[in-house]
């Protein structure tokens, strides 16, 4: 009678947490591969057996996290604003805000498990009972518009109500006569640059960060010397007119991953596509080039999007206040976590910017990214790069399963970001190959410190 009685009670009661009294004891990592990208998972213990899960960006370093060990053992996680405003300082754009995003996202786990409410509860509530999500298209090798339409309209077919593709100029180095560069540059993009330009089912290797191959990676839009001649640009505009021509014009196409050409020519190319419905432009330009985005915002009809690279609300401002965006694509994992996503949903009412989200991670990040939505008040879509990926929603135990269902995913009301536990087994069969080891211990990082107040 006692056990039943218990078991009754722990139905509605969190009974086996103290919050005041939680502390973190541990944390350790695991890197899985292929669901879609190269994903660093995160487990933060505690002294109550509670434990909560967090991801490092796409593509990034557990190492981002893991310096953050000794800042953080010993605190109680439900103070998850106290515990950001010590390490947001370790956070940058891009890929390093992954490690402090992380981290938040986690403790957000942890005290939603602990105080027995989800995420978007503590968020301040919901806005939506299911998230819109779109699900990011891209055909393998030399294709048509043709083909890339057949595989949106796959996606329309299983329910999908807003789509997205990626466009580059890749399509174009073997058509002759359709691109200008310096002689021999175009060659050395398809020698040094393939790999990480068709990287969107995978994660980019390690070797594109090194030699030759980070140095003509990491060349600018503005900076690369290609330029579109007007053969190039009948030949985008067919490519457009192809995709229309196969899944309509009722529903909203955003292209991104176009460039990197100077942006002159992206406002001849934006001038061109007008007439074929975009919903966005994305990453036209390097984030931080307020002036460019504006200068084609000033120029074209058709709205800007970019901010998946950008770490803290504050720094999405100047492109808000300026006009240079028509729509922000923040990523939860670099942003800083919930607590900074929901202050850039404030900041888009106030600018009247239109917000996505972007997510290429694993069940973990997307449902941080899910409980984001439905906390703030103005959400066109989440992002969702998985589609094609067999195994993703068997990662993580407790979600729904399929958790896209006709193009939405429903908002959880469990705990937390509503995950039971992870998949171990699963996990077990797509570690890394370059990061061998499932949540081995952390020790190493037990003593990290340094003198972390920024002013003297």
């Amino acid at each position: 009678m006692e056990n039943t009685l218990k078991d009754k009670l722990s139905e509605n009661i969190n009974i086996c947490s103290n919050p005041s009294e939680l502390k973190i004891t541990d944390i350790r990592v695991t890197n899985i591969n292929g669901a879609p990208k190269h994903c660093p998972l995160i487990k933060i213990y505690t002294n109550q057996g509670i434990v909560g899960y967090g991801e490092v960006r796409d593509a990034s370093s557990a190492t981002y996290a893991l310096m953050l060990k000794s800042r953080i053992v010993g605190e109680n996680p439900c103070n998850v604003d106290k515990l950001f405003r010590r390490i947001k300082q370790f956070g940058g754009h891009s890929r390093q805000g992954g490690g402090v995003s992380g981290i938040e996202i986690a403790l957000w786990d942890l005290a939603g498990k602990a105080w027995g409410v989800p995420l978007w509860q503590m968020l301040g509530g919901k806005f939506r009972d299911k998230i819109r999500m779109y699900a990011d298209t891209d055909v393998d090798g030399k294709h048509t518009g043709i083909d890339m339409g057949k595989a949106i309209k796959k996606r329309i077919d299983n329910g999908y109500t807003f789509a997205k593709m990626d466009l580059g100029i890749e399509l174009m180095l073997d058509e002759p006569g359709c691109l200008n560069a310096p002689l021999g540059f175009l060659d050395d993009i398809k020698k040094y640059s393939m790999k990480a330009i068709n990287h969107q089912k995978g994660s980019i290797d390690m070797d594109m960060m090194m030699g030759k191959n980070y140095e003509t990676f990491t060349i600018p839009h503005h900076a690369t010397g290609i330029h579109i001649t007007q053969k190039g640009l009948d030949y985008l505009e067919n490519y457009i007119r192809e995709v229309r021509s196969v899944i309509g014009y009722e529903i909203p196409l955003a292209i991104d991953h176009f460039g990197h050409v100077s942006i002159e020519d992206c406002i001849m190319f934006a001038k061109r596509i007008e007439k074929y419905n975009i919903a966005w432009i994305e990453d036209i330009a390097p984030w931080h080039y307020t002036s460019h985005f504006v200068k084609m915002a000033n120029n074209c009809n058709i709205p800007l999007c970019t901010g998946e690279d950008i770490y803290l609300a504050e720094n999405f401002e100047p492109l808000l206040s300026s006009g240079g965006v028509g729509v922000v694509h923040p990523d939860v994992l670099t942003i800083g976590g919930a607590l900074e996503l929901k202050k850039l949903s404030n900041m888009c009412d106030k600018y009247g910017v239109a917000m996505a989200i972007h997510m290429a991670e694993s069940p973990v990040g997307c449902m941080a990214a899910i409980h984001c939505a439905a906390a703030a008040q103005n959400v066109l879509a989440v992002e969702f790069h998985s589609t094609d990926v067999p195994w993703w929603n068997d990662l993580a135990v407790g979600i729904d399963n399929p958790l896209v269902v006709n193009g939405f995913a429903k908002v959880p009301d469990k705990p937390g970001l509503g995950i039971d536990e992870l998949n171990e087994e699963l996990i077990s069969q797509h570690i890394h190959d370059k990061y061998p080891g499932q949540w081995l211990p952390t020790t190493a990082w037990d003593n990290e410190w340094a003198n972390d107040r920024e002013w003297s």
